[in-house]
């Protein structure tokens, strides 16, 4: 019989990289309804089943993306 590989990576250190990640902040946002329209139009056109998730990536993309673009300087 042959013997397994151990995997080599800490299991204290996957859980506690999986608990680092685990979203558990809630925050609300409201769309009137025009909004909400153009959204579900979005996601039927695109594909996207999640909206949580569609709202999730823009904002984050938004927000590292002017990060970027504004990082401070020293002169």
């Amino acid at each position: 019989m042959a013997k397994k590989k151990k995997s080599g990576v800490d299991i204290r250190y996957q859980e506690k990289e999986k608990a680092a990640l685990r979203r558990n902040v809630r925050k609300t946002v409201f769309f009137n309804k025009r909004e909400l329209a153009a959204i579900a139009e979005y996601r039927k056109k695109i594909g996207i089943r999640s909206l949580s998730g569609l709202i999730r990536q823009a904002t984050m993309e938004h927000v590292l993306k002017e990060l970027d673009e504004n990082h401070p300087t020293l002169f």
